[in-house]
């Protein structure tokens, strides 16, 4: 059901293929997965997915999601992306050109305290 969830958005349907057929998809992209798998499977399921990535072990992986989690990132939004897609090889969105592609926010209902981080975030910073 999770990974149904998932390919609901353009992004992770990307990530999830490109995992699945053994690619590198970059530092960013193993960071873009982590942010969001998270709110929709367990640790031990994104870490297997971040496994399939040839340039990433057990350990890696366990340490990515633990400091994800541990630090409660948000899922990025779509302009985080696209910067983080500039400093490697891997595309991580698809269709960069597309203004609709690559909203995570969008494509994804995540739990409610998701959007309550945002809007926390933004009412300190205001």
């Amino acid at each position: 059901m999770a990974v149904e969830e998932l390919r609901k958005s353009d992004v992770m349907r990307h990530l999830m293929d490109a995992l699945d057929d053994k690619q590198d998809i970059g530092h960013y992209g193993r960071l873009v997965f982590a942010m969001i798998a998270r709110h929709f499977m367990s640790e031990a399921e994104v870490v297997d997915y971040l496994q399939q990535d040839p340039d990433f072990g057990e350990a890696e992986a366990k340490a990515l999601y633990q400091q994800v989690q541990g630090k409660d990132y948000s899922p990025p939004k779509r302009d985080r992306i696209l910067t983080w897609q500039q400093q490697q090889d891997f595309p991580i969105c698809p269709d960069p050109d597309d203004p609709d592609a690559c909203n995570v926010y969008r494509d994804l209902q995540f739990p409610d305290q998701v959007y309550e981080h945002i809007s926390s975030y933004y009412e300190h910073k205001a």
